[in-house]
């Protein structure tokens, strides 16, 4: 059976490892976790005169240098003047130089994210009529070529590599302490600190080409290092390297003092310090992920960002036990295997993980989705829907191995009987014995035949050790010989019974390891973590790749956004009005929509103003309260409040709205959607 199914399942399991490097491979590049939701002047826009200035608004923060905002004209020179400043929120403008001539204007710009992944983009305007242009923007983005795939699969590797170190030292820890003895799990989890290590320093280096340029050239750049030094994820990733430092002293304790000690009670106490410490540099370690990526910015960061830890250490009890386990059941000594007891209490911790995944999973699936129609709409939710599926499919592996390891507990009395029987009393004399060449001789050949199966037929115990050792040597000459040839045959004995011990205990490791992997459900035990852990590879892959996409929250509401291109800039219809869409989240009960504010005729003195709120879907909805201030900061007016009247589902409205001069008008919306869940959107448009 061994050797018929074992290739079968180590075949499934390699199709599954080539299905995550081919998802790895063919995903898509890291998606902007922050989009741009308006601009001014918008999209394809043609205006009348040249703009002072030209902004750009996004979803969330970002992180701007120097040239993250450029203005080429149609010959390809750049028309900005100074750097890039955040204006409200999160919308950052750059002044252009004065006297712009007639003709077609590429924005380019380059920004980074706050959960640290770089935005790259271009768009054109006109004044007064569209022309010409030499600009060539690229589409690709500096996360698409070599450096972008280098720097994902840096990623998932060092999310490998935690999950392997954590999970293998808590296993050993909490599962099975005599493990910490076991050369090939001390390798396993070593292994996992050493790819760890490595890949946070790989990605350190990369991060600066990453974020910038994207060339290979620029990966060994010390001055981009040292910017890389001062932002978010640099911190983060320098803090990973210090708590890998106190890893590595956790992990020399766990195999070297805690390995020795014999007192019970002193090595209680040494497990009681490890556990402690332990978990404090785990949770260290998964913090330098929550606090430089998703849980860090958005709704509820303060109560996401733990969550995050707790998911994370979770995952690496789970899938990182696994691996331990799987490596003690495939190379574990035949003298030394992983007990029943060590796979029940690992077990039990599995299944608590699954809890806590659950748990934690619901929560970032509602946060970072926000509606049931993300999960079809969005690549997001795809590769979310994804990732439960093969999660549901793990654990159900994972339940057929619990059954396996109920049977291999109910079995392992029988089974020790039957090898017990099977080994014989000679075993257990030859197992005592010391190898000297007396009369003990006899009863250590004895054993070496009740032990081999191969040597058992046929041979008598009496004459056993005189034809290994000498061939036809007859029974009687040892005593003949006794007191003349005895100081002469003493080296050579010697020599015999040191090799027969050699030859017993390889004999009995063998028949140890045969019994071992005989046993029917140690083997199916073998099988099921095998394809659990094959699973768990392609289930990886897929984390990766979803850490990397635009969350759906913000896809949707830059669709929403775009939707309308003239949406930052004043209508250039006869009428002169001005529409405004602005996306909105309270966070609570339906508290996502877009605003609209219609302003006609958007000139100096009166005005009538209209205020619309949609579902995302478009459906009219009402709110609690809406707010409008007008604000102008070059002059230092405002904030102008405006309360409208409901006159319908979704639609307020205010007649004789003042704009006492024209100018670059701040534009506030404050929405209120329940008692306690309110939020504030800005826009900046030019009035008069």
């Amino acid at each position: 059976m061994t050797q018929t199914i074992a290739p079968r399942v180590r075949t499934v399991v390699l199709l599954l490892l080539a299905a995550a490097c081919a998802l790895l491979a063919g995903a898509a590049p890291a998606s902007a976790h922050a989009a741009v939701t308006g601009s001014d002047p918008a999209q394809g826009a043609v205006v009348d005169k040249a703009p002072a200035r030209i902004s750009l608004t996004f979803s969330e923060q970002v992180a701007m240098s120097g040239d993250s905002l450029r203005v080429l004209d149609p010959e390809g020179k750049r028309v900005d003047a100074g750097e890039p400043s955040n204006v409200s929120g999160t919308t950052y403008a750059v002044r252009l130089h004065s006297g712009l001539p007639d003709g077609t204007y590429t924005v380019a710009y380059q920004v980074v994210s706050a959960d640290s992944h770089p935005v790259a983009g271009a768009y054109t305007f006109s004044i007064g009529a569209p022309s010409k242009t030499s600009v060539t923007v690229s589409d690709q983005a500096t996360d698409d070529g070599v450096v972008g795939w280098l720097y994902g699969f840096g990623r998932y590797v060092s999310y490998a590599g935690f999950i392997v170190m954590a999970g293998g030292a808590a296993f050993v820890l909490a599962c099975w302490p005599r493990g910490s003895g076991v050369r090939p799990v001390q390798r396993f989890v070593v292994s996992g600190w050493l790819t760890l290590t490595a890949a946070t320093l790989a990605l350190l280096l990369l991060r600066g080409s990453f974020t910038g340029s994207g060339k290979v050239a620029d990966i060994f750049d010390l001055s981009l290092l040292g910017q890389v030094l001062q932002t978010k994820t640099g911190a983060a990733l320098v803090s990973r390297l210090l708590l890998l430092a106190a890893a590595a002293l956790f992990i020399a304790v766990l195999f070297g003092a805690y390995d020795k000690r014999e007192d019970p009670q002193e090595k209680r106490d040494l497990t009681f310090g490890l556990a402690i410490g332990g978990v404090v540099v785990a949770a260290g370690l998964a913090a330098s992920w929550a606090m430089s990526e998703h849980a860090s910015v958005g709704l509820q960061a303060g109560i996401a960002m733990p969550v995050d830890v707790v998911h994370l250490l979770a995952v690496a009890a789970w899938l990182g036990g696994l691996g331990a386990l799987l490596v003690a059941l495939y190379r574990a000594p035949a003298d030394a295997p992983v007990d029943a007891s060590a796979v029940r209490r690992f077990s039990r911790i599995a299944f608590g993980s699954v809890l806590a995944l659950i748990a934690t999973g619901t929560y970032q699936s509602w946060r970072q989705l926000g509606s049931w129609s993300a999960f079809t709409d969005t690549r997001y939710g795809q590769l979310l829907l994804a990732k439960i599926a093969l999660v549901a499919v793990l654990v159900g592996v994972a339940w057929i191995s619990r059954r396996w390891t109920g049977r291999l507990a109910e079995t392992v009395p029988a089974s020790a009987e039957r090898e017990k029987a099977r080994v014989g009393a000679g075993a257990e004399a030859s197992g005592d014995a010391e190898p000297e060449v007396t009369g003990d001789d006899r009863t250590d050949t004895d054993s070496v035949a009740g032990t081999d199966p191969d040597a058992a037929a046929g041979e008598q115990p009496a004459s056993g050790p005189a034809d290994t050792a000498s061939g036809e040597q007859p029974d009687s000459r040892p005593a003949d010989t006794a007191s003349g040839e005895q100081p002469d045959s003493r080296p050579a004995d010697t020599e015999r019974a040191a090799q027969l011990a050699r030859q017993r205990a390889a004999r009995d490791a063998a028949l140890q390891k045969r019994l071992r992997d005989a046993d029917p459900n140690r083997f199916g035990l073998r099988r099921s973590v095998l394809a659990e852990a094959g699973v768990a590879v392609v289930l990886l892959a897929v984390t990766t790749v979803l850490t990397q996409t635009e969350p759906g929250r913000t896809e949707q509401d830059a669709k929403a956004a775009t939707s309308s291109s003239a949406s930052t800039s004043p209508d250039t219809g006869a009428s002169g009005a001005l529409t405004l869409n602005m996306p909105f989240d309270t966070g609570g009960e339906n508290g996502k929509g877009i605003v609209t504010i219609d302003l006609d005729p958007a000139r100096v003195g009166g005005n009538e103003m209209h205020v619309y709120v949609e579902r995302p879907d478009g459906q009219a909805f009402d709110i609690p309260e809406v707010k409008v201030d007008f604000t102008l900061k070059a002059k230092g007016i405002g904030p102008l409040p405006v309360v409208p009247d409901h006159i319908a589902t979704g639609h307020w409205s205010a007649n004789g709205v003042q704009i006492p001069m024209a100018g670059d008008w701040k534009v506030d919306v404050t929405v209120r959607t329940s008692d306690i869940d309110e939020v504030t959107v800005s826009k900046n448009a030019q009035i008069g």
